[in-house]
């Protein structure tokens, strides 16, 4: 559907992309990073760190997606990926398991977009509203708790044991929230995300989010990102979805 055909009113629910679109994780984990690491008496940049660890991100998903692996929640694929990422760094013998343990748990403590609450609870008052995220349940139940997000509810890829941008999370999000596909606006920073929801018959909401990946850029923009409709960022999406 091309952006000027979108129809706000054929939108029954508002489900949220939460890694870089509703938190800032790059921020977070590369803080926690360096705190951490200061304590176990090594040096490590946070933001690099952060920035590699992220970048095995979606590879690690792929693999269970593609059946080259038995189906694993979130924390174990980061935890995979620490391993590696510490061994490459040689920096392991640093970090027991303990160590890596708290590691994994610091994609449980991002700080939320200065943006998100506020629009979150706007958007709420005229649409159910869901974090739909690639996280597992109880990584998201305890982010945003911590983060104060006023989500309606949480719609774990871990539900469809399956992760995005396979069309199982979205459609299993449909399913549980009783709405067709295309009652159902997904809101994302990602092209890739947003293009995996268009397949499975969702509307789509770009949201841009340019320190996603740092002060150096990289983040995609929405120029570049087909979606019914674009927003600077939660207040903007409230504004073009009528919520006062």
């Amino acid at each position: 559907m091309a952006a000027e055909e979108f129809d706000p009113g054929a939108v029954r629910a508002v489900a949220f992309d939460i890694f870089g679109t509703t938190v800032d994780w790059r921020t977070g984990v590369a803080e926690q990073v360096a705190h951490l690491a200061r304590r176990r008496g090594v040096e490590l940049d946070g933001a690099a760190f952060a920035d590699e660890w992220r970048g095995m991100y979606l590879p690690s998903m792929g693999r269970v997606n593609g059946g080259e692996r038995e189906w694993a929640y979130l924390d174990v694929l980061h935890r995979e990926s620490l391993d590696e990422l510490l061994e490459r760094h040689g920096v392991a013998a640093a970090f027991d398991d303990g160590a890596r343990g708290e590691l994994v748990r610091a994609w449980h403590r991002l700080p939320a977009w200065d943006d998100a609450a506020a629009g979150l609870a706007r958007l709420s008052g005229r649409y159910v509203v869901a974090a739909l995220s690639n996280g597992g349940f109880a990584l998201l139940t305890r982010l945003v708790k911590a983060a104060g997000l006023p989500f309606d509810c949480i719609l774990s890829a871990e539900l469809a044991q399956r992760y995005k941008p396979d069309p199982a999370p979205y459609l299993t999000a449909a399913r549980l929230l009783d709405v067709a596909p295309g009652e159902l606006l997904m809101v994302a920073c990602h092209g890739w995300d947003l293009a995996g929801a268009r397949g499975a018959g969702l509307r789509t909401a770009f949201v841009d989010r340019p320190l996603e990946k740092g002060p150096a850029g990289g983040a995609d923009r929405a120029a570049d990102v087909p979606a019914d409709v674009a927003a600077a960022d939660f207040a903007d999406l409230a504004d073009r979805l009528g919520c006062p």
